[in-house]
C-alpha cells in the first residue's frame, strides 16, 4: 500500500524507515479510568476545555491549611509563614473560603474534587492580617538567619548564618494543635455545602501530602523524622474520621514523595540499615503500610484506604524544568518516561536502578491489600511550554492508560495555550467537540518504543478505535500499522499536533485503511491520533456524543 505523507513542510526530507507498529483490538482489553487525566489546581478555562475529570487541592501548603480561617502555612517553601488564601475572612465572603471556591469551580466544569486533608497535627492559628507576617522563625526571637523574606526582614528561613538548622523553636508561634475532629468538622462543612461524595460532593480525600518530608518542609512544627508507626497511627485516626464523616468518599494515601519514601521512613534516611526499617522486619514502607491497612479492615470491617497514592518526578537533573534543555536533555526526557513501566530501564539519575513504578504499585497491592486502587497524585516531566514537554506528557498519559493506573493529577499544569495542554486535548478533546481517546484499552506495540510510541483504545460510545502515535525523533518516519481483531471502515480521521502549528491540533487528510492496517509517515516530534470507525458504520456517520465515565 502506498504511504500517505502527513508530515509538515513541503521541503521535508524523504521519510526514513520507522519501527513496526501493531494494534490488536481483541487482546489486552481493559477499562481505562478517565481519572488518569487529572491535574492539580488547573484554571477553569483549561478544565472546561479538556473536560478535566478530577482536580486536586494538594501540595505542601495543603498540609497546613486551616479551612476555618482560610490560611495556610507554606513551611520551608516560603519562610514558614502563614499566608491568607483570600483577601478577607471566609466568614465575610459570600462564596466562602478558597477551598470552597475550588470545589465550586469543579462543580461548574464537572470535575471530581480531590481534597487534601491534614494529618500533620498543626494548623495556622490566625489570619496574617490579625498578626502580620506570622512566621515560624522570627529573627527578633531566634536571631540572625541565612536568609529572610524580602518583604519582611523579621521572617527567616530557620537556618543560622552558617546554614545549620535552628532547633527548639515554639510551634505555637504560628500554629495550634489539631486532631481528627478538625478534619471531621471540615468534611461536615463540605457535605453540608455540597452533599456527600455519593450525592455529588467532594469525591476523594488525600491523606496529607508527602509526610516523609514533614521534618524538612514543616520542621517548625514537626522536626522529628516521620516513622512507620506514626504514619500508621495518624492514618488510622484521620482516615477513620474521614470515613465516619462521609462513608461514600474515597481516601488516598500515603502520598509519598518519591523513591526513598516508597521503601523507608524519614527516620531511616533512605537506608535499609535504618533502625525503623529493621524494627519492622526489613519490610519496605509501602508494602508494610498496605499490610496494616489490610489488617485494619479485617479487624474492623471497614476499608479506610481506597487508593495507594504515590508521587513521582523524573529525579534526573534538568528534566523537571520549565526549560526543555539541549538535545541530549530532550532525548533523556522522552526516554525517562520508561521509569513509569519498564523493568529493564535503569534510572539515569541518582536512583540508578529500575523503577517501573506502576507495575510495582500493582504488585504491591496484589501482594498486600488486594482491591486497592492506584494513584499518582503528583508528577511532572517538565517543559510543558515546549513541544518536547508535550511529547513526554502525551506519552505519560498513554502509559497511564495502558498500564491500568486508576487516577493521576499533574502538578503545575500548563496554561491553556501551551503545548502541554494539547497533550491532554489529544486524549480528551482533540476536535474541539468533546471527543477523546477510547475508554477500553487494547493491545498496541511498537518495535522501538523510544523512537515511536503507540497507544490504542476503543470507545464504548461508538465502537471506534482510537490510536495515538508519538514520534519522539526529529525525523519523519514511515511505519506500517498492523491492525487485527477489528474490521475498520475504509478511511480513518487523522489529527496531529506538531511544530507545524503549536497553537492547534490540525485536522489532517483522511488515512486510507485496509483490513490489515495501513502505512503512513509520521512527522518528526509529533503526536498523531487516528480515529477508525467500524466497517458497519458509514464513514459519514455523525460523531458520537462526548464520552461518559469509564466503563465498569
Amino acid at each position: 500500500m502506498a504511504a500517505l505523507l502527513l508530515g509538515c513542510g513541503s521541503a521535508a526530507a524523504a521519510p526514513g524507515a520507522g519501527p513496526a507498529l501493531s494494534v490488536d483490538v481483541s487482546a489486552g482489553r481493559h477499562a481505562i479510568s478517565e481519572d488518569i487525566y487529572g491535574m492539580n489546581y488547573a484554571d477553569e478555562a483549561l478544565c472546561a476545555d479538556v473536560r478535566l475529570p478530577v482536580r486536586r487541592w494538594g501540595g505542601n501548603a495543603a498540609s497546613r491549611y486551616n479551612w476555618q480561617n482560610d490560611t495556610s502555612n507554606r513551611g520551608s517553601d516560603w519562610f514558614f509563614e502563614n499566608i491568607a488564601e483570600s483577601s478577607s475572612d471566609p466568614g465575610t465572603l459570600p462564596d466562602g473560603s478558597a477551598a470552597d471556591r475550588f470545589v465550586d469551580q469543579d462543580r461548574r466544569t464537572g470535575a471530581r474534587t480531590l481534597m487534601t486533608v491534614p494529618l500533620i497535627g498543626w494548623t495556622p492559628k490566625q489570619r496574617p492580617e490579625a498578626h502580620p507576617y506570622d512566621c515560624g522563625f522570627k529573627v527578633s526571637k531566634y536571631g540572625p538567619q541565612q536568609s529572610t523574606d524580602p518583604w519582611d526582614a523579621d521572617c527567616g528561613n530557620g537556618r543560622h548564618a552558617d546554614g545549620s538548622d535552628i532547633t527548639g523553636n515554639d510551634p505555637s508561634d504560628t500554629s495550634l494543635s489539631i486532631g481528627p475532629a478538625f478534619v471531621t468538622a471540615w468534611i461536615d462543612h463540605l457535605t453540608g455545602r455540597y452533599g456527600t461524595a455519593a450525592q455529588g460532593g467532594v469525591a476523594y480525600y488525600d491523606l496529607d501530602n508527602e509526610p516523609m518530608l514533614w521534618n524538612s518542609t514543616h520542621r517548625d512544627v514537626h522536626p522529628a523524622a516521620t516513622t512507620y508507626d506514626e504514619m500508621y497511627n495518624r492514618t488510622v485516626q484521620y482516615a477513620k474520621a474521614l470515613k465516619d464523616a462521609d462513608p461514600s468518599a474515597q481516601s488516598l494515601g500515603p502520598a509519598a514523595w518519591g523513591w526513598c519514601a516508597y521503601f523507608y521512613s524519614a527516620a531511616d534516611n533512605c537506608s535499609s540499615a535504618g533502625a525503623d526499617y529493621q524494627a519492622h522486619g526489613g519490610t519496605a514502607f509501602v508494602p508494610w503500610y498496605l499490610q496494616q491497612m489490610h489488617g485494619y479492615e479485617k479487624a474492623n470491617g471497614v476499608r479506610i484506604l481506597d487508593y495507594l497514592d504515590l508521587h513521582i518526578y523524573p529525579q534526573i537533573n534538568g528534566i523537571y524544568s520549565d526549560s526543555p534543555g539541549d538535545a541530549d536533555m530532550q532525548a533523556k526526557r522522552l526516554r525517562s518516561t520508561r521509569q513509569l513501566w519498564d523493568p529493564t530501564y535503569v534510572h539515569e539519575g541518582w536512583i540508578g536502578q529500575p523503577v517501573y513504578l506502576i507495575p510495582r504499585m500493582r504488585q504491591w497491592v496484589t501482594d498486600n491489600y488486594p482491591g486497592t486502587r492506584t494513584a499518582i497524585s503528583e508528577y511532572n516531566w517538565g517543559a510543558l511550554g515546549y513541544l518536547n514537554g508535550a511529547l513526554a506528557q502525551a506519552d505519560i498519559l498513554g502509559i497511564f492508560g495502558r498500564e491500568g493506573l486508576d487516577l493521576a493529577t499533574l502538578w503545575d499544569p500548563p496554561d491553556a495555550n501551551q503545548p502541554g495542554a494539547f497533550a491532554f486535548r489529544i486524549y480528551r478533546n482533540y476536535d474541539g467537540a468533546g471527543h477523546g481517546f477510547g475508554n477500553v484499552g487494547v493491545q498496541a506495540t511498537s518495535a522501538d518504543q523510544d523512537a515511536v510510541a503507540i497507544y490504542a483504545a476503543q470507545r464504548s460510545a461508538d465502537q471506534a478505535i482510537t490510536v495515538v502515535v508519538i514520534n519522539k525523533t526529529s525525523d519523519t518516519l514511515t511505519s506500517a500499522v498492523n491492525l487485527s481483531g477489528f474490521t475498520p471502515a475504509s478511511t480513518a480521521a487523522v489529527y496531529r499536533y506538531s511544530a507545524a502549528d503549536l497553537n492547534q491540533i490540525e485536522r489532517m487528510p483522511d488515512q486510507a485503511v485496509a483490513g490489515s492496517g495501513f502505512s503512513t509517515a509520521f512527522a518528526g516530534n509529533s503526536i498523531t491520533l487516528f480515529v477508525m470507525a467500524p466497517q458497519s458504520l458509514p464513514p459519514d456517520a455523525p460523531p458520537a456524543a462526548p464520552l461518559g465515565l469509564t466503563v465498569q
